[in-house]
């Protein structure tokens, strides 16, 4: 090629591709050509411009914030001083170059600590010795095709008989909708004086809100969430979810919500009732949970969690 042969000839004759041949001639060009110390973008202009098209020089700008900050005004951070320029000034100044200035005299206001009222409780090992001790709650998103929207599911299931208590479906799902859901689960499983169960969620936005937070702990309700990326620590509720694609989502087209929540009830109704489990000897999850609240010994079905 330094002959003048055409690149892409040689290259096909030795068999490298022109990928490859540009990716290392741009490396060897980057590791050979001289670089500027400390050369990070562009260079900065040195200046801002009013909305007349008037020249103000970074001097002058870093002596109009710290004025700003001898008045009323030093309870603001750098986005609403850079407000308080373009207010008063008519000074085209965009919050970065506001940040800037502010970092380099030292006058960035401390960043408020971020208080959690309820902070995270991490799943601890427990052995599920019954019904009504362990409950896992998570989203799932469905799509309806001949709308092209998606809708939300949000599903509680008991960690040992495998019945999903209770489940709600809807455009939205917001704090509310989980606390809703949940009420409605204990009111429909739990009898009055009997102990609440550990509820146990992820990190979604409904979940580590103050409304749920704080109807766990009226309940005196313990609520576990998971850590990131461990979705096998919500395993059974991962699993149902995982079924609902397979059996209902990914075999059909939904041209309307009522169609979706129609096929949706249905299969709850199958699930629950009449599907079989092979970890429940082959029974559906209601029928498990009766069968096995007959028994006298119930040790074998332990789950440790």
């Amino acid at each position: 090629m330094k002959r003048g042969e055409v690149a892409a000839l040689v290259l096909r004759i030795t068999g490298l591709s022109m990928s490859t041949y540009y990716d290392r001639r741009k490396r060897i060009s980057n590791t050979t050509a001289p670089k500027a110390d400390n050369q990070k973008g562009r260079p900065l202009p040195g200046f801002s411009r009013t909305v007349t098209g008037e020249k103000v020089s970074d001097e002058q700008i870093t002596e109009w914030l710290l004025e700003l900050l001898e008045g009323e005004e030093h309870v603001y951070g750098y986005k609403l001083l850079a407000q308080c320029l373009r207010n008063e000034r008519g000074l085209i100044l965009n919050k970065k170059k506001s940040y800037r200035l502010c970092k380099e005299q030292g006058i960035l206001q401390k960043q408020r600590e971020r208080k959690t009222k309820h902070p995270c409780r991490l799943p601890k090992n427990r052995i599920v010795t019954g019904p009504n001790e362990l409950w896992q709650m998570d989203i799932k998103y469905g799509y309806v095709t001949g709308c092209r929207r998606f809708f939300f599911m949000l599903s509680i299931i008991d960690v040992f008989d495998r019945v999903v208590v209770q489940q709600y479906r809807g455009p939205v799902c917001e704090a509310k909708h989980a606390v809703q859901t949940l009420w409605r689960a204990l009111e429909s499983r739990v009898k009055p004086g009997e102990e609440l169960p550990a509820i146990r969620t992820d990190n979604g936005p409904q979940f580590i809100s103050q409304l749920f937070g704080d109807t766990c702990e009226s309940l005196s309700m313990v609520h576990e969430r998971i850590p990131p990326r461990s979705p096998n620590a919500n395993a059974y509720i991962e699993s149902f979810h995982s079924l609902l694609e397979r059996d209902v989502f990914g075999r059909r087209d939904f041209m309307t919500f009522d169609e979706a929540y129609e096929a949706l009830d249905h299969y709850m109704d199958f699930y629950n009732n009449r599907k079989m489990h092979g970890s429940l000897k082959k029974m559906a999850p209601i029928q498990f949970s009766q069968w096995v609240m007959t028994l006298e010994d119930r040790s074998i079905f332990y789950k440790a969690m």
